[in-house]
């Protein structure tokens, strides 16, 4: 929208490419662009998300741990329901810490 604003277009005809109404073209050419971080500060946001993703994955299996599904009563229908939920969930964190070998071969030996 402001590259096409910027080469002259105006409003009501970067509204008609795009296919938005001309107020949205106004309003979101008056809002100030987003200030422009590095690559650095990318890859430390995706570090830190990361970081707190395998935290909440282990507290989340230390919970299923200590909750012993396996020894609590339930219909058959639950229990098969855990049983699978658990087994995907297991099978998408083996992949990856699989991808550890692949990335970080010296951090797996």
């Amino acid at each position: 929208m402001r590259q096409l604003a910027q080469g002259g277009a105006s409003n009501r005809q970067i509204a008609a490419q795009l296919g938005v109404s001309k107020d949205t073209v106004r309003r979101d050419l008056s809002q100030e662009d987003a200030p422009a971080t590095t690559v650095a500060q990318r890859l430390a946001h995706r570090a830190a998300q990361a970081d707190t993703a395998v935290s909440q994955a282990c507290a989340a299996a230390r919970a299923v741990v200590e909750a012993r599904p396996a020894h609590t009563l339930a219909d058959d229908e639950t229990a098969r329901r855990w049983c699978a939920e658990l087994r995907a969930a297991a099978d998408q964190l083996a992949a990856q810490a699989d991808a550890f070998a692949d990335y970080y071969p010296c951090a797996t030996g």
